[in-house]
């Protein structure tokens, strides 16, 4: 069973069938499908289920803090369902390929206080962007 499943099911968050393959087409590492890519495999899957219970879907774990919403650049939404590992964003600025990235030490710390406003900081987003290796390539 998936992570994403353990945590909607230990929130007791009713697990449709077609919740479930919604959960299942998000499980794993480094995935950042858009709402398109989450239906088009969850049809694989379940061939009857909508498009509109996926975005319905997405946008309930959204709500739960189960997935997070990814926005780069214009580009349509992406959903991570890592949203309880801290991580950071790597993203290729021509293809618009997402992986997660680990910094070390803590990004909060790095904000000197002249910075800083004075904002109580709780959260830090950075997003890296570069050219992914096929597209460094081609």
């Amino acid at each position: 069973m998936s992570d994403l499943l353990d945590r909607l099911r230990g929130r007791g968050w009713r697990l449709t069938a077609q919740r479930r393959v919604v959960a299942e087409v998000l499980d794993g590492d480094h995935v950042h499908y858009t709402a398109d890519e989450v239906h088009a495999k969850a049809a694989e899957l379940l061939p009857e289920i909508s498009r509109a219970t996926v975005y319905n879907t997405l946008g309930e774990m959204v709500s739960l803090g189960e997935v997070l919403e990814v926005s780069t650049d214009g580009r349509a939404k992406r959903y991570d369902p890592n949203a309880h590992h801290a991580h950071q964003h790597l993203v290729c600025s021509r293809c618009g390929t997402i992986r997660d990235v680990h910094p070390a030490g803590d990004l909060l710390a790095g904000l000197p206080p002249e910075e800083r406003f004075g904002f109580q900081l709780s959260a830090v987003e950075v997003t890296y962007r570069g050219l992914c290796p096929g597209c460094a390539a081609a």
